[in-house]
């Protein structure tokens, strides 16, 4: 599970946001040699960093040595020195699109292969749009878990009447997605979503994983395992806690879940043990491998789904997928691999889906740059009288193929 939590971790330093971006790319037009620079790259954590504002990446990075970077595949181009150990390019870039980069120090990569995020503009704040409320941090002892100690936040968009109930949206890895312009700006594009229409009035429920009463780390097994045990832990513990701040719609229809990675398979398996409570799913790089298949306790992880929405009843449900040739491919099994068969899956038995596979590698950049887009997908049509609707395959994707694999890194023989 280590290896999981290594990649996730890494994949959001990368790319993720300084408070203040805008302030740190006004220093790098500066020049790298300004005291202001000087000043800001030295509060800097990560050995190395993409820093993104409109058509603006700065490309950060830290080491004794001069440094070069590869964007998109290109020659490497060397950084300017800040300080002795600083390096720094700052560059006019594509929006709405992914860049990947590799950083090169003394003859070696600097760092992990990344994804910087040409963000779309409804992930920017705009000057007008009302704020939400986000709560402080809850922390909630689970039952059904043995003891396991779990934070969450609650965020109601604006428009939310805590007397009327809401429609709701749950977020796994919630530590990630609290901050206006951190993670995949969850609030920052809600509250423009909501502003244009496109999104209901809504709650975000923002959970991180759990820990055990001996200091256990729960998130595989929260996540990866396919059974009723985490729904059960959501509807039955977090929700009546969040309810006591927010009324919050009962029917599905009204309820949306998600996720990335091993939070893209706990998505997924809440929606389909439980479609009458969670008919929405929104699953980047899902994890759809053996993480928790255990075939000697007859325990199922995540591989078993591709199958199960063939040859099972159908749920309904809408589910918005992602992810990235780039992504992993380990013991547990290939992601890429995995999250094709998904799509095809749902193909086959003609579900109400979007799949969107690009180039990055695991982490949050895809889901990040499409957000706007997945959530006013995902929300469409939404009627906040109805209380169902039976989710059809639209009649384009009904004429679209099955996806199918090309090999593009080596020779197929």
């Amino acid at each position: 599970m280590k290896i999981i939590a290594v990649y996730i971790g890494v994949a959001f330093a990368i790319w993720a946001q300084a408070p203040k971006p805008a302030d740190l790319i006004d220093a790098a037009r500066k020049g790298p040699g300004s005291a202001e620079m000087k000043e800001r790259v030295a509060t800097l954590s990560a050995t190395t960093q993409v820093v993104v504002w409109g058509q603006d990446y700065l490309f950060l990075a830290t080491s004794p040595s001069p440094v070069t970077v590869s964007i998109d595949l290109q020659p490497p181009a060397p950084l300017e020195p800040v300080d002795a150990n600083h390096w720094m390019l700052l560059a006019k870039m594509r929006t709405g699109v992914l860049h990947q980069y590799q950083f090169y120090a003394a003859g070696k990569t600097l760092g992990t292969r990344g994804d910087a995020v040409g963000y779309n503009p409804d992930s920017y704040p705009k000057p007008g749009v009302p704020h939400g409320k986000l709560s402080e941090k809850h922390t909630i002892t689970s039952k059904i878990y043995d003891g396991m100690k779990a934070d969450y936040w609650v965020y109601a968009s604006p428009g939310v009447d805590p007397n009327v109930p809401s429609p709701l949206m749950v977020w796994q890895d919630g530590q990630n997605l609290t901050g206006e312009l951190s993670g995949i700006r969850l609030i920052t594009v809600t509250e423009n979503l909501v502003q244009q229409g496109l999104l209901p009035p809504i709650v975000h429920v923002m959970i991180a994983p759990g820990t055990s009463p001996e200091g256990r780390a729960m998130r595989s097994i929260e996540y990866d395992t396919v059974s009723s045990r985490y729904p059960r832990f959501l509807m039955e513990e977090v929700l009546p806690e969040v309810e006591k701040e927010y009324k919050l719609r009962q029917d599905g229809y009204s309820r949306a879940i998600a996720g990335e990675s091993s939070g893209g398979i706990c998505a997924f398996n809440a929606a389909w043990v439980m479609p009458d409570r969670f008919s929405r799913v929104h699953s980047a790089v899902g994890s759809f491998t053996s993480i928790q298949w255990r075939s000697k306790e007859n325990v199922d992880g995540g591989n078993v789904y591709p199958f199960m929405v063939r040859k099972d009843p159908k749920r309904n449900i809408r589910v918005w997928m992602s992810d990235g040739s780039d992504d992993l491919e380990n013991n547990h099994g290939s992601w890429p691999m995995q999250n094709i068969q998904m799509a095809n899956s749902l193909k086959f038995r003609e579900y109400d889906f979007h799949f969107r596979f690009g180039t990055a590698a695991h982490g949050g950049a895809q889901a990040a740059l499409d957000l706007p887009e997945s959530l006013t997908w995902l929300w469409r049509g939404y009627d906040p009288v109805k209380t169902s609707q039976e989710f059809t395959m639209d009649s384009a994707e009904k004429e679209k193929p099955f996806f199918r694999v090309t090999i593009t890194n080596r020779d197929a023989w």
